[in-house]
């Protein structure tokens, strides 16, 4: 395929499709009787996967390495090492472009992050982490001190809505899903799945900052970058500007050899 594979074209159904469910899940979070169904599931779930923690061992000490931030660096090299290898997902001469589309759709997203923040503080629709609100919460910075001072665990938030972490995550597997089939498809939602719930399971964020504020960025996200011609045209502006440096790299006995380098 060439790197018309991505979409450059205006996607109005899809767009629209888009913005129906990320209004209509904020809208459920907000109207009084839908939310009070959110407050019953966030605070279900939360139980759910943070009172085993209470247990300690093994189960503990999976989840507050998952909360570390070095882990989170180390999921994030997990998704691009899933997105840059050739044959995975994308054929070789794809990888580059692709890479940079996804880059797009991220700024984007970024971009809509701090505006929907500011929304967010303006209307008073921010909130604690279920950490710092559940009286009883198993709190992995109490329980591996020396953990919390050197890898600094991650399991509360003062204002936690929405959830970043997800909304990343998310938007990562939204854009690998338009492309990648079978069990490489299963393989990208697995690691979406981990990488989001050793901030639930910690109390970090409640389930309703990942499945309402998470979802909505990245769904917004997605129709802005994805379904209009601005990730065609920007990756195509950025394979253009890189090329000089991408050519020279390319000609290294080691980087050489890299999709990402050598456009092969």
């Amino acid at each position: 395929m060439s790197s018309t594979f991505i979409n450059r074209h205006w996607h109005p159904r899809a767009m629209l499709v888009c913005h129906v469910v990320a209004i209509a899940l904020l809208a459920s979070w907000l109207w009084q009787p839908t939310r009070e169904l959110w407050n019953v599931f966030d605070l279900w779930l939360f139980k759910l996967l943070n009172d085993p923690v209470h247990a300690g061992g093994l189960w503990a000490h999976i989840w507050a390495i998952g909360s570390m931030r070095p882990v989170d660096a180390g999921v994030g090299v997990v998704m691009l090492a899933v997105m840059l290898k050739a044959d995975l997902v994308f054929t070789g001469p794809q990888v580059r472009r692709a890479l940079f589309a996804f880059l797009v759709a991220l700024v984007v997203m970024l971009l809509m992050r701090v505006l929907f923040s500011d929304l967010v503080e303006y209307m008073g629709w921010q909130h604690a982490s279920p950490s710092l609100v559940v009286e009883g919460s198993a709190r992995l910075t109490e329980m591996f001190p020396a953990w919390e001072e050197r890898w600094d665990l991650k399991d509360s938030a003062s204002r936690s809505f929405p959830g970043d972490h997800a909304s990343v995550l998310l938007i990562w597997a939204y854009f690998m899903s338009f492309f990648a089939r079978g069990w490489r498809l299963l393989l990208v939602w697995v690691i979406t799945v981990i990488g989001i719930l050793p901030r639930l399971v910690a109390g970090a964020h409640w389930a309703a900052d990942a499945f309402v504020g998470g979802v909505l960025l990245s769904l917004l996200a997605l129709a802005w970058s994805c379904y209009t011609p601005l990730g065609y045209h920007a990756s195509e502006w950025l394979e253009k500007i890189t090329l000089p440096i991408t050519s020279r790299l390319a000609k290294l006995p080691l980087l050489g050899r890299l999709s990402i380098v050598s456009g092969r």
